[in-house]
């Protein structure tokens, strides 16, 4: 990938299980095809070129090929065997069958090299911009089949994962006092054994995943991220600035720990920041929101933020009030004088708790480091 160097984990190939009908790598499909027989699988994004001989042999009754690039010979073949064949999509610069979740290299690809506008994530949010404007069907479809790959991928990934999110403003700057207090909470979760997930943009949520990127390394290696990253404070007016800034922590102390962003086209003025080893990036932003605090069951973390904050406060409250979900999660609600004052959000949410389980799992506290023991006590004894 051009401009960047890959330094931080990227999905695993995972083990083909039998009970699994997925096909997303192309080591699956060959420990698959040596059976002699596809009928019944979903390929997903393989490149097949050079596998046109297994094709030819193989049962494919039945079969669903997404984005798979074959040779001619090869389509004709799975087609008359009983194959459903949604072929790859020229020109687009994302792949909507993708069987995998992004990683910051795979986004910020060409960063260095050209900026980042010519970036994948870049040139995508462009391709939305005048897709949406047109009101193209097919582009719409093609944007649905890429948010459900991309769920999918996500729900893989966190298989038997206890996911705590941490929700928090895109404006909190990365020399500020709040941007380190969110870093090392992000941290301090990722220590405890925990998946830290954001919304995958700048502020605050940029802060938590580099939390838990810094993770297994001593705790300097914190102190000195801050330092290099307060050169470039804000994703404004560079971007570039921004993004390289990361990279350069990421190339400097590469192997860092993983966690999750779940950014969006939506919002194409706020990048994916480069410390969320895996990013589910969406195109719609309320697949994307309902998504990332459905996921989080080990309960959710907000710190100080506005308008899109409150709205994940209430997001997350919502199935916790109704059990929609099962047992109500933990909610932490991060900084007394926000949240009773300048966004008097809690009130409401201790109304709205009153008399109901989802009160023995909310929390109000005054800075990070009491956030932990918060979420311990009120997930002692939850269903996860």
């Amino acid at each position: 990938m051009a401009g960047v160097q890959p330094n931080s984990p990227l999905p695993a190939p995972r083990h083909h299980d039998e009970n699994d009908r997925e096909i997303e790598t192309l080591e699956e499909f060959d420990h698959v095809a040596a059976s002699g027989s596809l009928a019944g699988y979903r390929i997903q994004s393989v490149d097949l070129t050079d596998r046109t001989f297994a094709l030819l042999g193989t049962d494919t009754t039945e079969s669903v090929f997404l984005g798979c690039a074959m040779e001619p010979d090869a389509v004709a073949k799975v087609r008359a065997g009983g194959a459903l064949v949604f072929p790859p999509i020229p020109g687009l610069p994302f792949d909507p069958y993708r069987g995998a979740l992004y990683g910051p290299d795979e986004l910020f690809a060409g960063l260095v090299d050209a900026g980042y506008d010519t970036t994948p994530d870049a040139r995508t949010y462009r391709w939305y911009q005048q897709t949406k404007s047109d009101g193209d069907i097919f582009a719409s479809m093609l944007r649905s089949i890429h948010d459900d790959a991309v769920s999918d991928a996500l729900d893989e990934h966190l298989a038997g994962a206890r996911v705590v999110g941490v929700m928090g403003g895109h404006a909190l700057e990365r020399d500020s006092v709040a941007y380190a207090g969110a870093a090392r909470l992000g941290r301090r979760l990722a220590r405890d054994g925990l998946t830290v997930a954001t919304g995958g943009g700048p502020g605050a949520m940029e802060a938590a995943n580099l939390g838990a990127y810094a993770a297994p390394f001593e705790d300097g290696m914190l102190d000195a991220a801050l330092e290099l990253l307060s050169k470039a404070p804000h994703f404004t007016p560079s971007v570039t600035d921004w993004a390289r800034a990361a990279f350069d922590v990421r190339r400097d102390r590469p192997g860092g720990g993983a966690s999750v962003g779940i950014p969006t086209w939506f919002y194409g003025h706020e990048p994916p920041n480069a410390f969320a080893t895996h990013v589910a990036k969406y195109f719609v932003n309320a697949v994307r929101e309902d998504g990332l605090l459905a996921r989080c069951n080990a309960g959710v973390v907000f710190l100080p933020g506005a308008a899109g904050t409150v709205q994940e406060i209430f997001d997350n409250a919502t199935p916790n009030y109704y059990q929609s979900r099962g047992e109500p999660t933990p909610m932490v609600l991060v900084d007394r004088a926000h949240w009773t004052e300048r966004l008097p959000t809690w009130p409401l949410l201790q109304a709205l708790a009153a008399g109901r389980p989802m009160a023995a799992r909310i929390a109000l506290v005054d800075s990070v480091d009491e956030v932990p023991q918060a979420l311990a006590r009120l997930g002692a004894g939850a269903v996860s």
